[in-house]
């Protein structure tokens, strides 16, 4: 009876579980919905099944207990294929409530622009949503003007954390551990920091039209919303969207995104605006974001992005423009420092072979005002550009693999002082060439391993020491 016990307490959980697993109503129109419902129609009959055979077997076996004492040798047959089709259906049992109540293993891809491993919760059918992010890197300064140190850091552990309440809202968040050490100083460094990268509540309504709000990230550039490290080369960011498009940038406020034709996206957000009391001559606008802590929120701004996709080829536009002053008094006066943010970027794939292009103009009012006030010459007109080119060769040798080796080479540009305001002197150290040249190996598609070397190009008043650096980055 031991056989029959296990068989029946697996028939309570699985019809349990049956009960208990959350049906979302929705219109009869929506297929993933009518898909779940079949199939829970289609288990709940086929534990019926299971029930009905089950009793039948006990019954049979209980008729005959005392046929079974008295003969065994003849009864021992007939028991013994008794309790393996007990355990036949046992087992059979497990694996439908298996197959009911955990979910199928999803294909990582991303979703509305961020990165896959933050798009998890859009393939759910309900429930919570849990994944992440890590990178670390050692680095060394190969020529050392500034007094550099070798390094090692864990930059970042990340963890995602999404909630889908039915089939057209859902909650998604990332919140990032930076430098291994949050609360206390070293001997190396200052302490690190826990942020809260974005966290929102999607409102998915239709394919054209959806409602975003909470802290968003700003739809801009390649990296912003996609900054997962398997899928950008180099173990740093793109300087040109560290400063000039200040990855991580996030801000608060509500907006729409949606697709309006197959592979034509948009997003578009009223946000916070920026701080100028945050800008500087060496970082741009980085040093003005709001982040969700407390952000002055006296000047709005808003932000649009649209891209088109069509096989492997993406091209898109993304600006971002609104005052900066934040009603704040810059020595005697309240500037309104309109701040103006635009991008175009290009993306192809093909095969091994991958190509990027990105360009950023950024005007900034009043910058005498603010550069008066803060002591610093902040530009009036800052532009940065990059290219970049990859190529997976491990096809060429190994026509099946599923692992991942592309040399690639990236070009940078940028000057944060293209342009000053009259009476204010320009620091030619400022306009920066950067060439990074190394290789991303991936022996598993959610793991990447990191070599690069960038070397940095200015003005003599203020060198950039280049740089090696080797590392690894996961999602999960």
């Amino acid at each position: 009876m031991k056989a029959s016990r296990v068989l029946a307490g697996a028939l309570a959980a699985a019809v349990m579980s049956t009960t208990l697993t959350p049906v979302v109503h929705a219109a009869q129109s929506d297929p993933r919905i009518e898909a779940y419902e079949k199939q829970l129609q289609s288990m709940q009959r086929q534990m019926d099944e299971l029930r009905a055979r089950l009793k039948a077997l006990e019954e049979e076996r209980a008729a005959a207990p005392a046929a079974a004492t008295a003969t065994p040798p003849a009864q021992a047959p007939a028991v013994a294929e008794q309790d393996r089709k007990i355990g036949v259906i046992a087992t059979e049992v497990e694996r439908l409530k298996s197959s009911l109540t955990l979910p199928e293993a999803k294909e990582y891809k991303s979703a509305y622009g961020l990165g896959p491993a933050a798009s998890k919760v859009y393939q759910l059918d309900r429930g919570l949503s849990i994944g992440g992010y890590g990178e670390f890197h050692y680095s060394k300064p190969v020529s050392d003007q500034r007094g550099e140190h070798d390094q090692f850091d864990l930059e970042r552990f990340v963890l995602y954390a999404g909630y889908k309440f039915n089939d057209w809202i859902l909650l998604n968040s990332e919140i990032e551990f930076e430098n291994a050490l949050i609360g206390e100083d070293t001997v190396a460094a200052e302490s690190g920091a826990v942020e809260v990268e974005f966290a929102y509540l999607d409102f998915l309504l239709w394919q054209q039209l959806n409602v975003r709000a909470g802290l968003v990230l700003v739809p801009m550039g390649f990296l912003n919303e996609m900054h997962e490290p398997p899928f950008y080369f180099g173990n740093a960011r793109p300087e040109v969207e560290s400063r000039l498009l200040p990855t991580t940038w996030r801000e608060g406020g509500i907006g729409i995104f949606g697709e309006l034709a197959p592979g034509l996206t948009y997003r578009g957000y009223v946000l916070n605006g920026l701080n100028a009391r945050g800008f500087s001559a060496e970082e741009s606008i980085r040093e003005g974001r709001g982040q969700g802590n407390r952000a002055f929120a006296d000047d709005l701004a808003g932000t649009l992005r649209i891209d088109y996709a069509n096989g492997g080829a993406l091209v898109g536009v993304s600006g971002w423009a609104g005052a900066s002053g934040q009603n704040q008094d810059f020595d005697g006066s309240k500037p309104n420092a309109f701040t103006l943010v635009g991008d175009a970027h290009a993306q192809f794939q093909y095969h091994g072979l991958w190509l990027r292009a990105l360009g950023v103009l950024t005007h900034i009012d009043d910058a005498a005002v603010i550069s008066r006030a803060l002591g610093e010459t902040i530009g009036s007109n800052q532009f940065g550009a990059y290219g970049e080119i990859a190529y997976d060769v491990l096809p060429l040798v190994m026509p099946e693999t599923t692992q991942y080796l592309a040399p690639f080479f990236r070009y940078e540009i940028f000057d944060t002082q293209d342009d000053v305001p009259r009476g204010f002197v320009r620091d030619p150290g400022h306009d920066v060439k950067l060439y990074t040249v190394g290789f991303s190996y991936k022996p598993h598609p959610q793991v990447v391993l990191k070599l690069d070397y960038r070397n940095f190009n200015n003005g003599k008043t203020n060198p950039l020491a280049d740089e090696f650096s080797i590392g690894a980055g996961f999602i999960f």
